[in-house]
């Protein structure tokens, strides 16, 4: 069947019109722009559901001293700031690498937190620990002590002048009681005040301070709690301390930077975990920390016993420890050659 002409005819004009569009788009097919791919919106992880049971502090050193005193007064201010019991447990051996191995062994679900000291840092500079500084996580620090210049209160030596003066005119002659050897207050005093003396090694500040007190050493470095009892008793007498500012608890004495000697050491004690806890996990630990500095009871604890508060948290705390790795790196090499 025939079609008729008209309707030919409107065909072919109808293909005329669609060839033409076609040329004025440079030949070819007109495209339809594809809607643009819009990014899938972050998923929000969901909130960790910790802590739901107690967890365990290691504290590395004995019950009685000074880390576990701080490690003691921390878990009860956790305790309160968590909702669950904060237990201490006191894991000795390896001046704290035993403890801190431990710990570091530890399951990574934030029931096991660690009491870390310098020694974090130290042990390891000196081969002394199977771990290294930077295998932990670090939640926050939360104590910070300088080490204090001390002589007998019958010492003629009365200020730090007259300390540095009399090293000075008899070098190797005076006595250093140190509570430890490798001692590194001791290597870094005389470093930044360019002094010599003769280093007398004891186990622990105790018997060190009872050799001053004798008059059988002429003076010694020690942190502030160690020293507390016999400076209020007004058996030893502080010269000077090793920080970038002033001690509280010492009222009018200077620091080594104040007196002309670049010398900052001390202690620090802080909490940390092994390196795969989740960040939600040390997230609400470190935000537990922070609380627990501003925790009145603890304050005034750690006030009376001449511990220095010095909150960190995790980026600051893992910094200060990083820092600490390049003070004691060269420190640890002069200790060696003092064995």
């Amino acid at each position: 069947m025939k079609k008729p002409l008209s309707i030919v005819l409107a065909s072919m004009m109808t293909l005329a019109v669609m060839i033409a569009g076609g040329c004025a788009n440079g030949g070819a097919a007109t495209q339809t722009a594809a809607p643009e791919k819009t990014a899938a919106p972050k998923e929000t992880p969901p909130p960790v559901s910790y802590p739901t049971k107690t967890i365990e502090l290691i504290v590395p050193f004995a019950a009685g001293g000074g880390t576990d005193a701080v490690g003691r007064v921390l878990a009860e201010s956790l305790k309160s700031i968590l909702k669950q019991d904060v237990v201490v447990v006191n894991k000795t051996g390896g001046s704290g690498a035993v403890g801190m191995q431990e710990g570091l062994n530890s399951k990574p679900d934030g029931y096991t937190l660690t009491m870390v000291t310098r020694e974090v840092t130290s042990l390891p500079l000196l081969g002394l620990a199977p771990f290294k500084t930077l295998d932990f996580k670090y939640v926050g620090n939360i104590n910070k002590d300088p080490a204090v210049l001390v002589v007998s209160s019958d010492s003629k030596y009365k200020t730090y002048d007259d300390l540095v003066t009399a090293l000075k005119a008899t070098p190797g002659k005076l006595k250093f009681a140190a509570s430890a050897v490798p001692n590194y207050y001791a290597i870094q005093f005389g470093q930044a005040a360019k002094v010599n003396f003769i280093t007398i090694p004891f186990q622990g500040a105790a018997p060190a301070i009872i050799e001053i007190l004798g008059g059988r050493a002429d003076f010694g470095l020690y942190n502030p709690g160690e020293v507390k009892a016999q400076v209020e008793a007004g058996k030893l007498i502080p010269l000077a301390v090793m920080d970038d500012k002033q001690f509280p608890g010492f009222t009018n004495v200077p620091t080594m930077k104040e007196k002309g000697a670049d010398a900052v050491s001390g202690t620090y004690r802080g909490i940390a975990v092994p390196k795969e806890t989740p960040d939600q996990i040390v997230k609400v630990l470190e935000d537990a920390m922070a609380k627990a500095a501003q925790d009145p009871k603890l304050m005034d604890f750690m006030n009376k016993q001449f511990l220095g508060i010095g909150y960190m948290n995790a980026v600051d705390f893992k910094k200060f420890i990083e820092e600490d790795m390049k003070i004691l790196q060269p420190i640890v090499e002069i200790s060696k050659t003092q064995k």
